[in-house]
């Protein structure tokens, strides 16, 4: 049985997301699959998918602000105190090297220090797969530009690309990403998977139904109500998720099942993520995009203007009644919008296409790593240094 030990990161719900379908699917063809995270809460959004996942370590994490905005200055000091004190990486170095010990294979999702660094280095690296939106790998090297002297914030960034480039294998993954591409050595791109909706769905209901999601982040009060009025206005009812307005009449704090909803749906309504963008794609969805400082995010908003995906951005600026106005015309500007919608089914098949590659994909690398394993232990003279 081939072992895989998969680390998702729970800064947002994407890894998280990712981490329990491949899971499921990669059981589903008998390996064995030990999901990790970073918090407590991630590992109850995973609890809620039928995944036990033990928390590594809570000392990491991005930080954020109530509405999503990404704090820098907050961000760098929380990763360096855990770089840097040894009770923190380095002890979780020390548990992971266990881990890789046993597994075939370290799935890295997305960008986790530790095995940023163990990736790179000698006895460790060869396990050790990254898996990454294109547009995260970018601002993560990117992440001091204009912030550093330039010659620091390149010498930043080459560090980061080298320690990326000396793992194992490499997954780039992209919300339009056509065909599975490998890039002749240990370099591959992959579609965003995304959740399959259910075969049979029923009916719509009595509205157009606008399917919400809003990551954790997002707790502002005054924000969640001006988008109530306003997709309300634009005549739609909506299905709402978000864990941060678990509290708020009519939103649910997590639903394993809102890919159904997304299938019934005239409209998404989410933050420019690499998954939502892709539900959208997928799905034959047009999408609200709400904005915030995130610049991977920011670099995903653009890119979807540019390949046509149907959408329409806002931005919360303090004014409720304002933002109201604006959720109001985007949707129906969007509502208006004739292009051809796909059908559930053709989505749920879409979906079912983008999942086959990774399957196959992971499940061919970990049986690289076994066989060699299995060779080294059978004749140790032959091993050769990494």
């Amino acid at each position: 049985m081939l072992r895989i030990v998969y680390l998702a990161t729970a800064d947002a719900r994407g890894h998280l997301m990712r981490a329990q379908l491949l899971a499921h699917a990669l059981r589903g063809q008998g390996a064995q699959v030990q999901v990790f995270t970073t918090s407590d809460e991630g590992a109850r959004f995973l609890a809620g998918f039928g995944i036990d996942a033990p928390v590594l370590s809570r000392h990491y994490a991005v930080q954020f602000d109530e509405l999503q905005n990404m704090l820098r200055r907050e961000t760098d000091r929380n990763v360096a105190h855990y770089v840097f004190r040894p009770s923190r990486m380095l002890r979780d170095v020390m548990r992971l090297h266990g881990w890789l010990r046993d597994a075939d294979l370290v799935v890295n999702d997305s960008f986790h220090p530790a095995l940023l660094f163990m990736g790179a280095m000698p006895g460790w690296r060869r396990k050790v797969v990254h898996v990454y939106g294109a547009s995260l790998r970018r601002a993560l090297e990117g992440n001091f530009s204009g912030r550093l002297p330039g010659p620091a914030a390149r010498a930043f960034g080459r560090i980061v690309a080298w320690q990326i480039g000396r793992s194992g294998a490499r997954i780039a993954h992209d919300f339009a990403q056509g065909e599975p591409v490998h890039d002749g050595r240990s370099g591959h791109a992959l579609a965003t998977p995304v959740a399959v909706a259910a075969a049979d769905l029923g009916g719509s209901g009595h509205a157009p139904l606008a399917a919400v999601y809003l990551n954790p982040h997002f707790r502002d009060e005054v924000l969640a109500d001006g988008m109530e009025r306003g997709l309300a206005a634009a005549g739609l009812a909506s299905h709402r998720v978000g864990e941060g307005y678990a509290r708020r009449e009519g939103w649910l704090a997590q639903d394993e099942r809102w890919i159904d909803a997304v299938a019934r749906s005239a409209l998404i309504v989410s933050a420019p993520g690499m998954a939502a963008l892709s539900v959208a794609r997928v799905y034959g969805k047009p999408i609200l995009l709400l904005t915030t400082d995130q610049p991977e995010q920011a670099s995903n908003a653009r890119r979807a203007a540019q390949l046509g995906l149907r959408h329409r951005t806002v931005a919360w600026r303090g004014d409720a009644d304002a933002f109201a106005h604006a959720v109001a015309a985007a949707a129906r500007d969007l509502g208006s919008d004739d292009s051809a919608i796909a059908t559930a089914a053709q989505g749920r098949e879409a979906a079912i296409e983008r999942l086959r590659p990774w399957c196959e994909l992971l499940l061919r690398l970990a049986g690289t790593r076994h066989a060699a394993t299995a060779s080294d232990e059978a004749c140790p003279a032959a091993r050769r240094a990494d």
